[in-house]
C-alpha cells in the first residue's frame, strides 16, 4: 500500500478514536493485525429503530488506491436489512460504488452506514426477501428487533419468534437456519417448515 494511503488511514482512524463527537455516536474503528488494509469496526443501532442497542460489528478492506477507490465494507453481524444481504453481509450504498469520491473518509462511510440503518432504501435492495417483508412495517420491525437481540446484543426480546424457533429446534432443525426460514416465511411456522423440509 501506498505511503499517502498509509498516512491518510492512520489519520482518519485516529481522528475516529479521539473525536468526542463520534463517540457520542457509538462509532470504533480498529486495526486487524496491526495491518491498515484490514479494519473492523462497530456502529451502534441508531435510537428509534429497531437496531436501537445493537452493536454492529464491521469488515473493511482498504483498496491500495484509497482514497480513490472505495473500501470495501460488510457487516460482520447478521443484520435484517433491505440493504444488508442476511447471508453475506453485503452493503449496498451508493458512497461505497459509483458516488464515492476522494474527500470522503472512514468516518463519513460509518456515519452513513448507521443513518442508513435509520433510513433504509428498500427500492435498492441488496436483500429482495428483506425488502418485501419491508412494505408490512409492524412484521419488519418485529424480524429486525429479533436479529438484533440475538446477534447484536439488542434489549428487545420477541417471544412468540422464540417460540416458533424452539418448535423447529425440537424437530432438529438448528437455531440459525430455523430463524432464517421463518423470518424469510414472515414467521409463518408451517410454511417455514416445509421449506425447511422439502
Amino acid at each position: 500500500m501506498a505511503s499517502y494511503a498509509v498516512k491518510r488511514i492512520s489519520r482518519e482512524v485516529k481522528e475516529i478514536m479521539c473525536s468526542e463527537d463520534i463517540l457520542k455516536c457509538a462509532i470504533k474503528v480498529e486495526m486487524i493485525d496491526d495491518n491498515w488494509t484490514d479494519l473492523r469496526a462497530e456502529i451502534a443501532g441508531p435510537p428509534g429503530t429497531p437496531y436501537e442497542g445493537g452493536k454492529f460489528a464491521l469488515e473493511i478492506k482498504v483498496p491500495d488506491k484509497y482514497p480513490l477507490s472505495a473500501p470495501r465494507v460488510r457487516f460482520a453481524t447478521r443484520i435484517w436489512h433491505p440493504n444488508v444481504s442476511s447471508v453475506t453481509g453485503a452493503v449496498c450504498l451508493d458512497i461505497l460504488k459509483a458516488n464515492w469520491t476522494a474527500t470522503m473518509t472512514l468516518c463519513s462511510i460509518l456515519l452513513s452506514l448507521q443513518a442508513l440503518l435509520a433510513a433504509a432504501e428498500p427500492n435498492e435492495p441488496q436483500d429482495a426477501i428483506v425488502a418485501s417483508q419491508f412494505k408490512d412495517k409492524n412484521l419488519f420491525e418485529i424480524t429486525a428487533r429479533h436479529w438484533t437481540n440475538v446477534y447484536a446484543g439488542g434489549p428487545h426480546r420477541e417471544p412468540d419468534c422464540d417460540e416458533k424457533i424452539q418448535r423447529l429446534r425440537d424437530i432438529g432443525v438448528n437455531e440459525h437456519d430455523a430463524r432464517v426460514a421463518l423470518s424469510k416465511e414472515n414467521w409463518d411456522l408451517a410454511t417455514a417448515a416445509g421449506r425447511l423440509f422439502s
